[in-house]
């Protein structure tokens, strides 16, 4: 469950990234209009995968505790009403007793059937892990995100990464880096001097493959703190009076900009992991190595205790039942006195028969009934 609401976190997160990327523009210039329409529909995709995933995990996580806690109540009870007729005694309890042992053996059955089901289950998540295409059960447990959703999504954040480092770098060396501009360009001049702001570096070539950063540029996880020497003190009218090569608002607009993109790169190993469905196997590697060695061990161990006490049970049953007979009318003898199967309430026990009431004292000899 911890897994899952991991990724759904991280694809709300992704999804926030593409939405602010949108609406993320330097001087004006935003992302172009066929990119922009392609993270809405992306946006809606990456919502709804979000959803179905976080609906269906916790959908079974709450069958499944629903499952353990009637388990978990029967073996209290069971427990506590064992340990109530351990102390009342058998004797007067003998019809509840053997629903208890009828009970105790269907638990046991359960625990049993419980026992193979882990086992089995453990068996195909090792089996899912060599083959994760394949459709199973598991498939419905803790599912993948679709696989065409998950590549729309790494080509997108991929395109959208390398056109707002390109827009930044554009405004940087089509305006910040401009030398000596004639004030009639208007809001392309802001007397900007002094050093050139060096442009940053894109993580992407064209056909969106990595490309390596060249000598002067900044990356994504610095630009913002290099920039910050280049920004100029601004007069009311927004000119720069001392020198610099990016105004207080240039400079939150590159800052911004740089925040989402380097937001949208830092995603990429995770939309790799979604594309190939890392996550769950990773899931199903930590639960197969980590629970279901222990899993197998305390289910066996459960049932087996299970099969102890109802043995016992019925033992003790069988024991207080009427096993001896008179003597004289061969009719079986009843047991008077303290309950338990102790020696001290045998010998202070009085058996009488129920024919003839003839009574004999726990040291005298009978017959048993054959």
């Amino acid at each position: 469950m911890s897994q899952a609401d991991t990724t759904v976190e991280s694809l709300r997160n992704l999804s926030g990234y593409l939405g602010a990327a949108k609406r993320t523009g330097v001087d004006s210039v935003f992302l172009p209009s066929d990119v922009q329409s392609n993270i809405d529909t992306t946006i809606t995709k990456l919502n709804s995968a979000a959803s179905k995933l976080c609906n269906t995990t916790e959908k079974n996580s709450n069958r499944i505790d629903d499952g353990l806690d009637s388990v978990r109540l029967a073996l209290i009870v069971l427990a506590a009403v064992m340990l109530c007729m351990a102390f009342l005694g058998f004797c007067n309890l003998v019809i509840i007793g053997w629903i208890l042992v009828a009970g105790t053996f269907i638990l046991c059955g359960v625990f049993l059937l419980l026992h193979h089901v882990v086992a089995d289950a453990c068996v195909s998540m090792d089996e899912w892990v060599q083959h994760p295409t394949a459709c199973t059960a598991l498939d419905d447990l803790l599912p993948c995100v679709d696989n065409a959703t998950a590549q729309e999504t790494s080509s997108l954040t991929k395109d959208t990464t390398y056109k707002l480092v390109s827009m930044v770098d554009k405004v940087i060396n089509n305006i910040s880096n401009l030398n000596n501009p004639p004030p009639q360009l208007g809001p392309l001049y802001f007397n900007q001097s002094g050093p050139l702001l060096p442009v940053l570096c894109n993580p992407y070539n064209t056909d969106l493959t990595d490309r390596k950063c060249a000598s002067g540029e900044v990356g994504l996880q610095n630009a913002t703190q290099v920039w910050k020497s280049y920004v100029c003190k601004v007069n009311t009218a927004g000119i720069c009076i001392t020198p610099g090569r990016l105004t207080p608002i240039f400079y939150d607009q590159m800052e911004a900009a740089v925040n989402v993109s380097y937001g949208l790169y830092t995603y990429g190993p995770f939309l790799v992991d979604l594309q190939d469905c890392t996550f769950v196997r990773d899931t199903v590697t930590d639960i197969s190595n980590g629970n279901c060695p222990g899993l197998r061990k305390h289910s066996s161990w459960i049932y087996i205790g299970l099969v102890m006490v109802s043995a016992a049970v019925m033992l003790s049953l069988i024991l207080e039942m009427d096993l001896l007979s008179c003597p004289v009318c061969y009719e079986p003898l009843i047991r008077k006195g303290p309950t338990g199967l102790n020696l001290q309430a045998i010998y202070r026990s009085v058996f009488e028969c129920k024919k003839c009431h003839q009574s004999y004292s726990s040291n005298i000899q009978v017959c048993f009934c054959v």
